[in-house]
């Protein structure tokens, strides 16, 4: 019998185990689970988010390294009149026919220590004077060192140096998050067929007992031990019966397909799905899992970030107010008709400039707009205190429901027990003519209730402790955190084989 979740070489990584094609399946939950992260919709969004994410890291981690860029014009071509003003202050209309090509390569650097940036160049500029008389003309800057520098303002880079790899490792975080949300769906999906299967299973079972007790009470009746109105009874639960199958073989369909299309598998796949039978057996302490989920969970780090933005934005404020600029520039120059002669008998070449701008009446624009960052970020603390206490909150409830789950569950599966039992007897019972129809319904309808209530049970446990997983980023059976192979998963982006679950380690 194949499995679906051994069709994909990933999936064959993961489970070890050889199946062959067939169109039904048997699917566990863990295979579902790994089966979601490798090929659904939403695992792939989830990877374009990561993606995007590294990419504008990868852009930020440029800004810090050396850029090496040519400028040139090649060429520039002038044939035209212009105006030119004589020595007696007369204007009179010259022809200008020339050839000019330049270039330039420039090494710029980023000086995070102080916000400014340095820069390294050389140049040549060539021009020849068409026409009569035509001739070359050189001029070389065989070095030139630049440096601009902001006095006052904020240094861009230092913020951005501080907030765009926290930046990051929130998308990191988010990255599992998302595919522990994936996750969650999974489970949902999977145990509403599971649910589903099993209101068929019951119906079935339910319409076999109610045909048999049909066909009995038939035979009772002749000989007078049953009422015409008992028998009655029968033959209408045995019709209701027929069409609770109907109904409960519709709602399977429905169910396997939405599971079917969130796994991204073919319409042809019967999914058959085993009930997880196994669970692990332990209690979560609150202090320890908010620990965890405070140390890998990228709420925190958005925490952090947005608290970093609005400094950012005050300090920007603040800079705003007044701007300085340094601006300092030395090197070498020389000129000749010959361009190897244009790099001898350099002369200096120094601009040093201050560029000012202060105001001095401007209303209070500036001032107010530095009170309006300040607000914000007080804005920003408020919300951000209110966030984590909600963050706290939430993380509590589902520590005391998974640790009470454990207990709801043992419950439910020994009532599911007693009243399979219960509605055996019953049968057996109402044959000898002990009890009546609504006694044998009673146990009947306890029976069904019991058996669905154990499968909601135990969906509720699965739940909690995967939403305590996207929380904590912490796989609690193993203690280990969760995590995944970023670089590979950026490097092989669009190969399926290359989204891997989230690996414990």
């Amino acid at each position: 019998m194949k499995k679906i979740a051994y069709i994909i070489a990933g999936i064959l990584l993961f489970t070890g185990k050889y199946s062959t094609l067939s169109s039904q399946v048997e699917l566990t939950l863990k295979e579902a689970i790994l089966l979601a992260q490798l090929q659904s919709v939403d695992a792939a969004v989830a990877l374009n988010e990561l993606r995007t994410a590294y990419w504008e890291y990868r852009t930020h981690q440029a800004d810090q390294l050396p850029e090496v860029n040519f400028t040139g014009t090649l060429p520039n071509y002038s044939n035209s009149y212009g105006k030119y003003q004589q020595s007696d202050g007369s204007y009179i209309y010259v022809q200008n026919n020339w050839l000019g090509l330049n270039g330039q390569i420039s090494i710029e650097q980023n000086v995070a220590l102080t916000g400014g940036k340095v820069s390294l160049s050389t140049s040549l500029d060539f021009t020849r004077q068409l026409g009569a008389g035509a001739y070359n003309e050189y001029m070389s800057i065989p070095l030139g060192l630049t440096f601009t520098q902001p006095i006052f303002g904020v240094n861009h880079q230092k913020w951005n140096r501080r907030i765009e790899p926290l930046r990051y490792k929130e998308a990191k975080a988010a990255y599992i998050e998302s595919v522990e949300d994936v996750t969650l769906t999974t489970i949902a999906y999977f145990f509403s067929l599971l649910q589903a299967k099993e209101n068929l299973s019951i119906a079935n079972q339910n319409l076999e007992t109610a045909d048999k007790l049909y066909d009995i009470a038939v035979a009772k009746r002749e000989i007078g031990h049953i009422s015409e109105s008992e028998l009655m009874q029968l033959k209408l639960s045995a019709l209701q019966a027929k069409g609770i199958v109907t109904e409960a073989q519709s709602n399977l369909n429905a169910q396997m397909f939405r599971l079917r299309a969130f796994l991204a598998l073919s319409e042809e796949d019967i999914i058959e799905p085993v009930v997880p039978e196994l669970v692990p057996a332990f209690r979560m302490k609150y202090d320890e899992v908010l620990q965890k989920a405070l140390e890998n969970n990228s709420f925190a780090k958005s925490i952090m970030r947005k608290q970093l933005e609005a400094d950012y934005a005050v300090a920007s404020a603040k800079g705003n107010q007044r701007s300085i600029n340094l601006f300092a520039s030395v090197g070498y120059t020389g000129k000749d008709q010959v361009l190897g002669a244009s790099y001898d008998r350099l002369r200096g070449n120094q601009i040093v400039e201050v560029g000012v701008s202060i105001p001095l009446l401007d209303w209070g624009k500036r001032k107010g707009k530095v009170k309006v960052a300040e607000s914000n970020r007080e804005v920003v603390a408020s919300r951000n205190r209110q966030e984590q206490m909600n963050f706290n909150q939430n993380i509590f409830l589902l520590v005391e429901n998974f640790n009470n789950q454990a207990a709801q569950l043992e419950i439910a599966e020994q009532s599911d027990v007693i009243a399979e039992k219960r509605h055996a007897t019953s049968i057996e019972t109402f044959l000898i003519g002990k009890i009546n129809i609504l006694d044998l319904n009673d146990a009947r309808k306890s029976k069904d209730e019991a058996r669905l209530k154990h499968i909601e049970e135990l969906f509720k446990y699965w739940n909690y402790y995967y939403n305590i997983r996207s929380v904590t980023l912490y796989d609690f059976q193993t203690d280990n955190d969760l995590d995944a192979d970023f670089k590979e998963l950026i490097t092989n982006f669009g190969d399926k084989q290359a989204i891997n679950d989230t690996n414990s380690r």
